[in-house]
């Protein structure tokens, strides 16, 4: 089991591990002495420079590679080669990683989810109650007669003794006048 130290000439040469106690420690350390600027700058490339997770990638591109420190040829582009080829595949995996894992989102307070029920449509009943109080008892009844009650013009205008061409004037003044009545309390825009 060979390791590697960094010479002044950026040659590695290796060294028996019994000649050095301390081995680990610098291994790691010249190995991001020498790669993992050049290392960090490509990897940021491939991960569309996020630089957290490319900062991962390096890490445990250069522990694999303190991992298999016996097995790894220290010839320096062959090493630059290998260092490429396992980031590039780490970030691969990552990629596949999450493409699969759906992505991941707090999950909402219990008084932010609303909860379907009728009480939206009971507010609006009462509001367009009072707001119909307002108007004048023709224009009421004709509304009545033909949203509330669900009645044609001719309908309406033979249960309210009129015209029909009466009823559709009156229907829309009366509309116009909710309208307006709406608006002042800040209901309609």
């Amino acid at each position: 089991m060979w390791l590697v130290r960094r010479q002044l000439d950026t040659r590695f040469e290796r060294l028996d591990p019994d000649d050095d106690p301390d081995r680990d420690d610098r291994l790691i350390r010249e190995l991001y002495q020498e790669f993992g600027g050049p290392l960090l700058r490509q990897v940021r490339q491939t991960t569309g420079n996020d630089l957290q997770w490319a900062e991962d990638v390096v890490q445990e591109t250069l522990l694999r590679a303190w991992r298999n420190a016996a097995k790894l040829t220290w010839e320096r582009g062959l090493l630059w080669a290998w260092l490429l080829t396992v980031s590039r595949r780490i970030v691969i995996d990552g990629r596949r990683r999450r493409s699969v894992r759906p992505r991941e989102v707090e999950p909402p307070e219990a008084d932010s989810i609303a909860v379907p029920d009728a009480a939206d449509r009971t507010l609006a009943a009462i509001v367009v109650a009072d707001a119909l109080r307002g108007l004048s008892p023709d224009h009421r009844e004709v509304i009545e007669q033909t949203y509330l009650r669900d009645r044609t013009v001719s309908e309406a205008a033979e249960i309210l003794g009129i015209p029909p061409g009466t009823v559709k004037s009156r229907l829309y003044y009366a509309m116009r006048a909710l309208r307006g009545v709406l608006k002042e309390r800040g209901v309609a825009s």
